[in-house]
This record gives structure tokens, sequence and C-alpha cells, in this order.
């Protein structure tokens, strides 16, 4: 089943310049993350930083999305859906610029929730991009930035290493603040669609699900809750991934530089898969039966992981690569769940900030646990278990349900 949208569609004689800056602006979601855990170890030493504290910056892009993403239909409607993200775009630029040189691990964390900040407003208001300017297709333009997403993603994880020790001579502050040039590159197009002030549907009123759309209270609806839970399940393994999966092959013995290959492999194998997997279940009446499905291969990929990192890593990281699907495949629910793009707009406001906000314990309680344990087994056993409500809540949202 494909879903329409009861709303006009907007903006047309621009489309060609919102897919540009659809694309740059996800390249641009993952980057201040994965380009952080190959180099964590050097940064780590750098700050004076604890494996509890570096845990709590894992956990840092979880709060930013959180508490920053919920305002992000109430900005759009104000300022406009391009206007918000252009501003949330020269945030992201101006923290990885000025990041690698903070003077100490307040201000380095500081600066990466600014970073954060910009990516929140972008992560809520891309799927409402998506609903107002391509209607009739949801899935594929999903896929696409799915896939722009998963390129950025495995790129940072993949180069970074190479670039510090290389041409930045070992210089862990030049490897992290490059990637402030291809966020920069990023805001043109987000400018030129800002002065594009067509009245778009985002929902007035205050932000959350006490803010009515003709009368609908999301916490009453329990196919936003279930969306939300597997959102924050997702987020919870994806952050716990990205700040900690190269630590723990460097731990195994593995070269910083192997490791960082590793992590890439996971987002690389979304490059192909998001589009394929968005534009197929963007096809489909239910989802639930892919939510489960993605859900088992990361039940596996934790498994080997907890066997032996260094057993079969190319094969664990293939796992988890498929697993991390999930946030493609979320988006797509969340852009399907709702009938027009103003309960879009709210439903991934509401599942988005609510997910997040679940999902911040995660990454601190596996540092901490890494930390007091001095091994991986718990960590990875208490990932490998959240797999579990993970595949419910993604059964539940994957229903043939809409709300609007």
């Amino acid at each position: 089943m494909t879903t329409t949208s009861t709303a006009p569609r907007t903006g047309a004689k621009i489309h060609p310049l919102a897919v540009v800056g659809l694309v740059l602006v996800a390249i641009n979601l993952r980057p201040a993350v994965t380009s952080l855990g190959p180099v964590l170890a050097e940064v780590r030493a750098g700050l004076g930083m604890s494996a509890a504290v570096a845990g709590l910056l894992t956990s840092v892009p979880a709060v930013c999305f959180a508490l920053v993403g919920s305002t992000a239909p109430l900005l759009a409607r104000r300022w406009g859906t391009g206007g918000v993200i252009a501003l949330g775009t020269t945030a992201l630029a101006l923290g990885l610029a000025v990041r690698p040189f903070a003077g100490g691990t307040a201000s380095f964390i500081a600066l990466t929730a600014l970073a954060l900040a910009g990516i929140a407003l972008a992560n809520v208001l891309l799927p409402v991009v998506v609903k107002q300017r391509f209607p009739d297709r949801v899935g594929a333009m999903t896929g696409l930035y799915s896939v722009a997403l998963n390129l950025g993603a495995s790129t940072a994880a993949a180069v970074t290493v190479p670039l510090t020790s290389g041409a930045f001579h070992g210089d862990w502050r030049l490897g992290l603040g490059v990637w402030a040039v291809i966020a920069a590159a990023a805001l043109p197009p987000w400018i030129l669609l800002a002065r594009d002030r067509t009245p778009h549907p985002v929902p007035a009123g205050l932000i959350g699900a006490a803010a009515p759309v003709a009368g609908l209270q999301l916490r009453r609806q329990p196919i936003a809750w279930a969306l939300a839970v597997y959102f924050g399940l997702q987020s919870t393994a994806a952050y716990v991934i990205m700040g900690w999966l190269p630590q723990i092959f460097r731990d195994a013995g593995l070269s910083a530089r192997t490791a960082g290959l590793l992590f890439a492999v996971t987002a690389l194998l979304g490059v192909p898969l998001s589009f394929l997997l968005s534009a197929f279940a963007g096809r489909l009446v239910r989802q639930s039966g892919l939510a489960v499905l993605i859900g088992l291969f990361g039940l596996a990929g934790y498994a080997g992981l907890w066997a032996g990192p260094a057993a079969a890593p190319w094969l664990w990281v293939v796992l988890l690569g498929v697993a991390n699907c999930s946030f493609p495949l979320v988006l797509t629910m969340i852009a399907l769940r709702g009938r027009d793009a103003a309960t879009v707009a709210r439903l991934s406001a509401f599942a988005q900030s609510t997910g997040y906000l679940l999902s911040v314990p995660g990454p601190i309680v596996v540092g901490v646990l890494y930390d007091r344990t001095g091994s991986w087994q718990i960590p990875l056993a208490l990932m490998a278990l959240l797999m579990v409500p993970q595949m419910v809540a993604g059964a539940l949202a994957g229903r043939d349900r809409q709300i609007g």
C-alpha cells in the first residue's frame, strides 16, 4: 500500500534544489559522531577523559536530539522548514569547526552539543520535507536521503584515522575539524530554500503530544508510542555502535585503522540497503516483518561480538550494518503513519524527541559497565537483550494504521 497525502504539492519549481539540499544535509547528519569513534582513544588521552565520561559523550546526541528536535516544528512554522534547516546547518558547521580546539572535556562536550543541536533540527524536519515536496515518493525519497546519511557516516568513519595519521601528521584535532568544511558545503542550498515562503502544512501550537492538530493528541495514540519506543531502541543501538564499536575491536587487538574500516562497513552497507529497504517498505501494507527480521540480524551481530570480536569481525559488522537499517525503516514508517505533512511533522517530532530521550541512558550504561568490569561481555549481553523489545515495538509500529 502506498500512502497518499491530502496536502497540495508546494514549491514544485524548486524540487531539484530540494533534492540537492536533502542529499547534502543528510550527508552531514552523522560525521559529527562517526568521525569521533575511531579516534576516541586519542581524544580521551588528549582531554583526560574517563570511559564513563566518554559514555556520556556518546549520549550527547540523544540528549540534543530529544530536547532540540522537539522544537523543530514550532520553529519551522515561524521561519519555514528551509530556514530552520539552514539554521541547523550553520550550528553544525560552527560546532564542528571549533570543537577540536576546545581546551577541556566540558567545552568539547558543549561544542559537540552545539553541532548536534543543528543535526537535531534537520533530523526532525527532513521527513517533513519529503512529505511536503514528494508526497507520492515518500519511500524512495526517504531511501535517497538515508543513502546519503549512511554514505556520510561511513566515509567519516573510514577516513578520519587515515587523514589524522597521514595528511595531518597524527593531529586528531585536524582530523575531526575537517568535517566542518563538508557541513558548510550543505548550507547554500538551504539558504536559497529558506527564501521560499510558500505556506507549508506545519502544525500550529505547542510541540509534542499536547498540541492538537484537528483534535489529535499523540500521547493517546498507541502507534505513536510504538514508533517512539522503536526509534528509541534503535537509536540506543546506533549510538552504542557509533561510540564504542571501534574501541571494542581495538581492545580485541585490531589496529585503529582496521577498527575504523570495520566500523565504516556498518554504515557503508546502509548506502544500498537504505534506499532499497525504504522504497520496498513504502509499498507494503505492513512493515512489521521487516522490523523483526532486521532485529534478528542485530541479535546475531551482538552475539558474535560477545563470543569473540576478533573471531569473524567482518561478519559481525555486516550483521550490525543490516541491523542499522532500522533507522531508514522507522523514518519510512513515520512518514507513512501520518495522513498529511502536518501530522508527519508532529509525529516525527514526537517519535524522535521521545525516542532519543529513551535512548539517553544506553551509551552511558555501556560506558560505565565497561569502565567497572574492564570487559565488553556484560555491555554486549545488554545490547543483545535490548533487541527483543526493539523487535516487539517495530512489529507494533509496522501495523497498517494511520494518524491524522
